[in-house]
């Protein structure tokens, strides 16, 4: 595993979702509470933990009708314009992305091709430019791009 979250990768993806992470044993979890729209969401990171025989870090989202996981995260972005961080996971030529905003919400986008992140989104349809336009801002944390 060559991605590791550190104490700084924690207080920045705080700062961004105004909330503050509580460490319980190897997880790490925050709770992000939206009285106006009634929406709560529960965020927890495993940071290096077994998953199967590999190790690895996971990302859990919990919701009152929803529960998301990603496992092997390989990297994340901040966004403070948008209020949200997107947690990504490679897996060949395929990304996968877990959107958490400020405001309770969370989206979240698998298998999608990594190609289509830097193509041309308007020569996609409109149900597919929706992903690569969400996981575009996670290609500067993908292996060879910067």
């Amino acid at each position: 595993m060559s991605f590791q979250f550190t104490q700084k990768d924690f207080q920045a993806i705080g700062k961004v979702l105004g909330g503050e992470f509580r460490q319980v044993e190897q997880c790490r979890r925050m709770v992000l509470d939206n009285r106006v729209e009634k929406r709560r969401l529960s965020l927890e990171i495993y940071a290096d933990i077994p998953i199967g025989k590999r190790q690895g870090n996971l990302v859990s989202v919990y919701t009152a009708s929803t529960h998301l996981q990603l496992h092997f995260c390989s990297g994340f972005v901040v966004s403070e314009m948008l209020g949200e961080v997107t947690f990504v996971a490679e897996c060949g030529d395929k990304l996968s992305g877990l959107i958490i905003e400020k405001g309770a919400g969370c989206s979240l986008y698998a298998n999608v091709d990594a190609e289509i992140l830097s193509g041309d989104f308007t020569q996609l349809g409109p149900e597919v430019m929706l992903s690569g336009i969400a996981l575009s801002l996670a290609e500067t944390v993908l292996p060879g791009k910067s």
